[in-house]
């Protein structure tokens, strides 16, 4: 990936036009940060591609998180192929190109009938209108972008007091450290020393529905879930829901999202089936929830509400998770549609008992659960069941 120089690339066009573009797909490029890229491929060769690449991929990401969003981007703004260590990659949104090597640079007319380089207007609209789009309308090539952005999400989980302690400059007095601090004085007075209680993650479980009413977003939503069970310090459980109840947590386990999709695949029996969201959610309370699973856990119902069974035995299972669980969160795809309304009767029975409804449609969508997920609330954004 050499390239030959072809135009005389302007550092500046090149690394504030990719800046744009990655803090739209949620990549942080502060000034300070462009203006070290525009360095560093000054020092360089603008009209090479694998330049521009690996000046902005080592000055714009500031972790592994941000890589996938990074490759994406790129390829939307740049065309060709970006430079990578893996085996195989696959070409994501074709948008208007910047020319960097081979071909000429894409030229219009402005007002004095001078030849101008073409921006990157579209890079930036184009990855907005991606991670706002209904995952259900994507291309291939896109839903691949989807999958690599879904599998750099994290999901921390809301935080709650345990019961051991830490040291701590405020907080109650710390008898134990206080009189071995004493007893090391000799007895002379020494300073009172301090704890609080330590803070470790709720457990987190997620029950994605896989029936035949959600399965245009089935596969979205478990690698969602994948990208929740790589959490730190606590245990994600997954199940999924539909004609049967399958506890897929071992088969998310696996790190590569692939593997860990066709282990669920060859784990679930009941792929785009009914829907028996009441005596599943029976099921998942008897020999899981009440007995330790769901308590003080955050619960996350990934459906569309519609119900083949008896929707009052939902909503009796639903008030027994209620008194369960920390916090209830359903997820809807639906609700994102013009118009949409919890008319359902499984969604109508279930809702009253639902603490945070939110939409599960598309990447922006999935990204707001996880931060409802672990706690945080924006006062910009209705999460709420009376919303």
């Amino acid at each position: 990936m050499t390239g030959r120089p072809t135009v005389d690339a302007d550092p500046v066009v090149a690394m504030v036009g990719l800046a744009r573009a990655l803090s739209v797909a949620g990549v942080a490029t502060t000034p300070d940060r462009v203006a070290q890229a525009v360095r560093a491929l000054a020092e360089l060769d603008p009209n090479r591609r694998t330049d521009v690449y690996w000046a902005a991929r080592l000055t714009f990401c500031s972790g592994p998180a941000d890589l996938p969003l990074f490759d994406a981007v790129f390829d939307t703004v740049f065309s060709g192929t970006v430079p990578t260590l893996r085996r195989h990659r696959t070409t994501v949104i074709r948008m208007m190109p910047m020319a960097l090597a081979g071909g000429e640079p894409p030229t219009h007319e402005n007002g004095e009938g001078e030849e101008e380089p073409a921006m990157l207007r579209a890079a930036a609209s184009s990855v907005e209108v991606l991670r706002n789009r209904d995952v259900s309308t994507l291309t291939a090539a896109e839903r691949e972008a989807l999958n690599r952005a879904l599998a750099a999400l994290t999901l921390p989980g809301e935080p709650r007091r345990s019961r051991r302690w830490r040291a701590a400059p405020h907080g109650s007095v710390d008898p134990d450290r206080t009189v071995r601090a004493l007893l090391h004085s000799g007895g002379e007075p020494a300073r009172l020393l301090r704890r609080t209680h330590r803070s470790r993650p709720r457990r987190v479980v997620l029950l994605v529905d896989v029936s035949g009413s959600m399965s245009a977003y089935a596969d979205a939503l478990l690698r969602f879930a994948h990208a929740a069970s790589r959490r730190r310090g606590a245990v994600t459980e997954v199940f999924t829901i539909g004609t049967r109840l399958s506890r897929v947590t071992q088969a998310m386990s696996t790190r590569d999202p692939e593997a860990a999709m066709a282990a669920v695949a060859e784990a679930v029996p009941d792929w785009s089936g009914g829907t028996r969201l009441g005596p599943l959610l029976r099921e998942f309370l008897d020999r899981w929830g009440q007995r330790g699973m769901a308590r003080g856990a955050v619960v996350v119902v990934l459906s569309d509400g519609w119900e083949r069974e008896d929707p009052a035995l939902l909503g009796e299972q639903m008030a027994r998770l209620s008194r369960l669980a920390h916090r209830v969160v359903w997820a809807n795809p639906r609700k994102a549609l013009p118009g949409y309304a919890p008319l359902a009767a499984g969604m109508a029975a279930a809702l009253p008992y639902v603490d945070d409804f939110v939409e599960g449609h598309s990447l922006a969508a999935l990204r707001r659960l996880a931060r409802v997920v672990a706690g945080v609330r924006d006062s910009s954004e209705e999460v709420r069941t009376g919303a």
